[in-house]
């Protein structure tokens, strides 16, 4: 019996007969298409354990094949084929659902073991882990993608751009880059440059020398020193001045820098990670990011899919952060019926993890028996609001989409102050609009 049925799309016909005897050898049932739209017309007539499709291919893309599989056999996992200067299209690829792509030429060996992965891990592992990082659950496609491109950039040197809205784990992957990475004996430093006032940010970064300014009683290191030899993490990055992106672009292009106050240079030995939930390409193209600080940061962008789109791993995810809350409260960790568990995936999520996390929390406080059911999850979702609620909630998500995200600027076109903006954008869980896309 043969080990799989795979389906290899690749025009080629050399490479073609020599994958396909190769994956042969390996025992499995190889059917070959040498154009897109033979392989498209094969998907809809048969079922695959995978698909292994080049991206350039005549009549039909690799891309059209993959969204064909998506559509007829959404397990399925599919592989693409890269040539050179195609591996940004790759990673667009497994942003639309494939499974993990391979750069030509072909190492035999490294195929036979992807291709291997793929078909015995079509259930999908529940639990991704690094050692030394938190753990990241779930089995989602898209979060399943996103990983794998976590794990083919991380032993390198390469700046990588953590996007997506806020809760949805930034901060998890930027601590598993650095767990799997050759740094990962060095520190990894987090900075939330939201938190930040402006005004401090250039000392919170690069630190200070004694008597830089009044108070200044000591020298004191910034977070690029407290990094080196490690990771750093921007956490917010859309939110630095221009005058700051300056400083940190100098930090990356040219491994140096200098404390505030003092002009000796110092050298940055860090590897760079940063995140946000900003749209940084419109802020470029509104004057509002360094357009040559955007392009050294998004050498290697990487999107994490916010909850709502991945409401499967819901149940998984809200077990596992029972556990943890339990163990946090010295608590036996309660039962999720599965009713509440549907519930709890029904829900729109838009503080993402974090919203979910804070809710069970409460459920968990509040639970009276050693299970949680419908009715305790129920009555701690968000009830309907007011219309004079859902008013001021309106009101203030069109200011944060005018502005593009930049709370201080939707501030000004409140009204409001800066505090009062973050807070009503916590009262009405604003925090992931605008939706990063």
């Amino acid at each position: 019996m043969p080990a799989g049925r795979i389906l290899l799309v690749e025009d080629r016909d050399s490479l073609r007969r020599m994958l396909e005897r190769a994956l042969g050898e390996e025992g499995y049932a190889i059917e070959a298409a040498a154009t897109g739209e033979d392989g498209i017309r094969l998907l809809g007539e048969r079922t695959y354990d995978l698909v292994l499709t080049d991206l350039k291919l005549p009549h039909a893309s690799g891309l059209d094949v993959l969204a064909a599989s998506r559509a007829a056999q959404p397990q399925t996992p599919v592989i693409v084929l890269t040539g050179y200067g195609t591996v940004a299209t790759a990673v667009e690829a497994m942003k639309l659902g494939a499974y993990d792509f391979l750069e030509k030429p072909v190492a035999l060996d490294d195929l036979a073991r992807r291709v291997e992965g793929a078909i015995g891990g079509r259930g999908g592992e529940e639990v991704w882990t690094a050692p030394g990082a938190p753990a990241i659950i779930g089995r989602h496609p898209r979060l399943r993608a996103a990983l794998r491109l976590l794990e083919r950039v991380a032993p390198t040197e390469s700046t990588v751009l953590l996007l997506g809205e806020s809760g949805t784990g930034k901060e998890l992957f930027a601590r598993a880059l650095h767990a799997l990475s050759p740094r990962r004996a060095g520190p990894c430093i987090a900075v939330n440059c939201a938190a930040i006032p402006e005004a401090l940010m250039e000392n919170e970064l690069f630190g200070h020398e004694k008597g830089a300014f009044t108070g200044a009683d000591r020298r004191q290191p910034g977070r690029f020193e407290l990094a080196e030899g490690g990771t750093l993490l921007l956490d917010e990055i859309g939110e630095l001045s221009l005058a700051v992106q300056g400083k940190v672009l100098r930090a990356l292009e040219e491994r140096t820098f200098e404390r505030v106050g003092s002009g000796r240079t110092q050298h940055a030995d860090v590897r760079l990670i940063a995140a946000t939930n900003r749209d940084l390409e419109a802020m470029v193209a509104a004057g509002e990011f360094r357009s040559d600080l955007y392009f050294r940061l998004a050498v290697f962008p990487l999107e994490l899919p916010p909850l709502r789109e991945r409401a499967s791993d819901v149940p998984l995810l809200a077990r596992h952060l029972l556990a943890g809350i339990a163990r946090r409260h010295h608590r036996e960790p309660p039962l999720l019926a599965d009713e509440a568990a549907e519930i709890l995936a029904a829900q729109p999520w838009p503080g993402n993890v974090r919203e979910l996390g804070n809710l069970l929390e409460r459920a968990l406080i509040l639970a009276d028996g050693p299970t949680l059911r419908a009715g305790d999850v129920q009555a701690l979702l968000r009830p309907a609001a007011s219309p004079a609620d859902a008013a001021e909630r309106e009101t203030i998500r069109q200011a944060l989409i005018e502005a593009d995200g930049d709370k201080r600027r939707a501030a000004e076109i409140l009204g409001l102050s800066y505090r009062v903006l973050l807070r009503k954008v916590r009262e009405h869980d604003l925090g992931g609009v605008p939706r990063y896309r």
